[in-house]
């Protein structure tokens, strides 16, 4: 399609370690764990990239709690129902996966909003480390159990134990 803006990445340094941010038409549509290039994108640092970046080193000093970046994850309709329900977590709470089914009216879907939050493209701001077992266990998280747990103990002092 002519005149179709690229998308742009950056990567962010932060303290668990690099984060890929990429963005499309004005929007974050990725923030993964790990240095990602894809030969299709542009890897220069936009306004809102750095404006991302920035949230994140201020959400890793426990400064910020609340996101304000435009958003457009890539996904099915019901992934973008359960991630819009992992962003209404509010900052230091946990929801089990089951809370999260009955919170999107569909309270048998448990084992599929375990799919969704593991397919979530956009991580920490759309906290799907906040997702956590119906017994209060750490289940799965792609930058590993350490990272997710520290994530929660971030926000339960202010201070990332890294």
């Amino acid at each position: 399609m002519a005149g179709k803006i690229p998308v742009r990445a950056f990567i962010c340094e932060l303290p668990p370690g690099p984060m890929t941010l990429a963005e499309e038409d004005g929007r974050l549509i990725m923030a993964q764990f790990g240095a990602r290039r894809e030969p299709a994108w542009h890897m220069e640092p936009s306004p809102l990239l750095r404006l991302a970046c920035g949230q994140l080193r201020e959400y890793f000093a426990g400064r910020l709690r609340d996101f304000d970046l435009p958003l457009a994850p890539r996904g099915t309709e019901f992934q973008r129902l359960v991630w819009r329900a992992l962003r209404a977590i509010p900052y230091g709470e946990t929801r089990s996966y089951g809370q999260t089914a009955r919170a999107i009216g569909r309270p048998r879907a448990c084992r599929a909003v375990g799919l969704a939050n593991n397919r979530n493209p956009i991580a920490i701001i759309v906290p799907c480390h906040r997702v956590i077992g119906a017994d209060g266990s750490l289940t799965g998280y792609a930058a590993g159990l350490p990272v997710k747990a520290a994530l929660l103990a971030l926000e339960k002092t202010g201070v990332f134990p890294g």
